[in-house]
């Protein structure tokens, strides 16, 4: 038992810390594009939108058959080859019709999405989706077949091939257009600006598909409804949730351009995609608590002092989610420096995006009732009330205030779940957590928050030095009351 927990452990690492690592320099992007798109935050506005209805369509072309190929595959390993192919096929077929509907209704989508001067990004985005959504099989395959870190590697060769084919299109090309234009005339056009961050997308994603056909291949072709009927009624409800939860992080920006229409949506659509970006660091933490979180509570659960685990879990998760909060809000003036000029406007969204993300953290660590107490029902209806609230927030103040209306909006939608979640969650499996000491943290971070507001001198380097007093007051109050140095391994040679 003790050598598989430690391949649990490790596995969990490598899909951990590759995920993180992607997330992390596909984020690096969104800097890189702020600099670089020639079009400005208009520019970057289409970026947003574009990738919002991909991460929407994704889910929807993967219709949860990702988890009903776990589901049955584990069933009968002499159908696992049977199960793995059909899947495909079902997944194929559709990303197929999917692909095949974008090119002939390329003009009318486009149209109606606004993109009617570049009709061809809904053909691109749609072949790049469609094969995404095919590829989730593959990979599922591989985790299924403890393959960690081919499964991180193949990940990552897109993220590289995506970040090389960008900075070729974006920085490579206009230089050698200037220092030797015989060079790249014959296929590059310097107008075509964000046309070729859907280029390098597609070329990415298509690169990365062509290294997963050994897997591919492995499937038993042979369609057979009889064993791809049960996995599409199990996944199907799946379909549902996956949804929800997307719309939930995503809607705002794919109704935004119909709110705000013209040059002046994609413009501010643009500002709030690059500034919100920037709060993705508290995003990237919450996805790495989830990592080590999601299969600690499931081992904890038979321990009887479980509860108590996981109300420690919580308060400690609040505790350095505010720590981050601060590290970013107080520092605001450096980190505003890795995105153009023109997009600093937008900065006072990221304080509510942050606790937006907190929010959405501690509701993520609530969920462990509803999943230990096999009522999952709860979870797709707080994710729908969500989607809901998300609608109407921003159908109700986009097209008055722009996107502080899509900024409240989430604020909103994520505290509601929340309480909604803990309220519930009380009910069905009591929890005593330690609520005095989550409120002093969160009443003293808010307060040196307010304060730091105030701090305005003439000079850049004291504003630095009295928010760092603000920063190390937090510190002193953590290593006080509940981070004593004394039990920090390594330090506690030096505090008894």
């Amino acid at each position: 038992m003790a050598e598989q927990m430690k391949k649990l452990a490790k596995d969990t690492a490598i899909y951990g810390v590759s995920s993180i690592i992607g997330k992390f320099l596909n984020w690096m992007l969104m800097p890189f594009y702020t600099f670089f798109l020639a079009g400005g935050p208009a520019d970057y506005g289409i970026v947003t939108n574009l990738y919002a209805w991909t991460s929407l369509l994704l889910v929807i072309l993967t219709y949860g058959m990702e988890t009903g190929f776990f589901r049955f595959v584990n069933k009968s390993k002499d159908e696992e080859r049977s199960v793995y192919g059909n899947t495909l096929i079902a997944i194929g077929f559709t990303s197929l019709i999917f692909i095949a509907l974008c090119f002939i209704f390329e003009v009318p989508i486009a149209n109606f999405l606004g993109y009617s001067k570049n009709s061809e990004f809904i053909t691109m985005m749609g072949i790049t989706v469609a094969i995404d959504a095919f590829a989730c099989i593959p990979f599922a395959y591989l985790r299924y077949k403890n393959r960690p870190i081919k499964f991180a590697g193949l990940k990552m060769l897109y993220v590289v091939f995506n970040i090389i084919l960008n900075l070729f299109f974006l920085v490579a090309c206009p230089w050698l257009l200037a220092k030797a234009p015989e060079t790249i005339s014959w296929f590059y056009n310097p107008n075509y600006g964000v046309g070729y961050v859907v280029v390098s997308n597609v070329i990415a994603t298509i690169i990365q598909t062509l290294f997963l056909l050994p897997y591919i291949f492995i499937g038993k072709f042979k369609f057979d409804f009889k064993v791809l009927n049960p996995i599409l009624k199990y996944s199907f409800p799946l379909l549902i949730l996956g949804i929800a939860g997307i719309m939930n992080q995503n809607l705002d920006k794919i109704l935004f351009p119909f709110l705000r229409t013209g040059d002046l949506g994609k413009t501010e659509l643009g500002i709030y995609g690059a500034t919100s970006k920037i709060a993705m660091v508290m995003m990237m933490f919450t996805q790495a608590f989830r990592y080590a979180y999601e299969p600690f509570i499931f081992a904890q659960h038979k321990d009887k002092n479980s509860l108590t685990t996981y109300a420690d879990a919580m308060k400690f998760f609040i505790i350095f989610s505010l720590l981050i909060f601060l590290g970013m809000v107080l520092y605001i003036d450096v980190f505003k420096h890795i995105i153009h000029h023109d997009y600093w406007e937008g900065l006072k969204v990221v304080p509510i995006v942050l606790f937006s993300f907190i929010f959405q953290g501690i509701f993520f660590n609530l969920s462990l009732w509803y999943k230990l107490t096999d009522k999952t029902i709860y979870g797709a209806l707080f994710s729908v009330i969500g989607t809901v609230i998300i609608v109407l927030m921003n159908v109700a103040f986009v097209p008055q205030y722009g996107y502080m209306g899509c900024v409240w909006a989430a604020f909103i939608c994520y505290f509601v779940v929340m309480v909604v979640s803990y309220y519930f969650g009380q009910k069905y499996m009591p929890i005593k957590y330690d609520l005095k000491t989550i409120g002093l943290y969160t009443a003293v971070t808010l307060l040196l928050y307010v304060i730091s507001m105030y701090i305005n001198t003439p000079y850049s380097i004291l504003n630095l030095a009295l928010k760092s007093a603000l920063m190390l007051a937090f510190f002193v109050l953590l290593v006080k009351r509940d981070f004593p140095l004394k039990s920090i391994p390594g330090l506690n040679r030096y505090f008894k």
